[in-house]
């Protein structure tokens, strides 16, 4: 089972990036699916680096796109006001892949983490601009069009 730790916090960063609200059901979703999400991310990673005959994943092997660059930016602004790195460090705890992963890359899953975190809020207010409170089913919703984009 996942622990959930700094609720609050995810709370407060998911009610800055689209004015949502959560409940303890919503922070187990989240980190189950940022979970899942680092791991592909790592995953296509792994893909390209041994593509290219290295036996390192670097961070530009990772598919990270425009939105989740933005996302990037976003949430350093949120790291300083909220104080997430010691959450976003311990969530963005993988197990390692088949091929190891460079320094740069293992600095940078935290905020990957808080980049997921926020391009899933915002995802929630497009898909639904009327949502306060994610239901089940808004949850597999987004989650389906994650699965088909990243």
């Amino acid at each position: 089972m996942t622990q959930v730790v700094g609720g609050k916090k995810f709370e407060q960063m998911f009610r800055q990036a689209a004015g949502l609200d959560m409940d303890k059901s919503d922070m187990k979703r989240l980190y189950e699916f940022v979970n899942q999400k680092l791991h592909d991310l790592l995953l296509m990673g792994e893909v390209t680096a041994k593509a290219n005959d290295r036996d390192i994943i670097e961070i530009f092997d990772l598919p990270i796109t425009r939105g989740l660059q933005e996302c990037l930016q976003e949430v350093r602004q949120y790291e300083e006001a909220l104080n997430l790195e010691p959450i976003l460090q311990q969530l963005a705890a993988l197990p390692k892949m088949k091929l190891g992963y460079s320094d740069e890359i293992e600095n940078s899953l935290p905020e990957l983490a808080g980049a997921i975190t926020v391009a899933l809020a915002r995802m929630f207010k497009t898909m639904n601009p009327e949502i306060k409170n994610p239901q089940t089913q808004d949850w597999e919703k987004v989650i389906r069009v994650f699965n088909t984009l990243l």
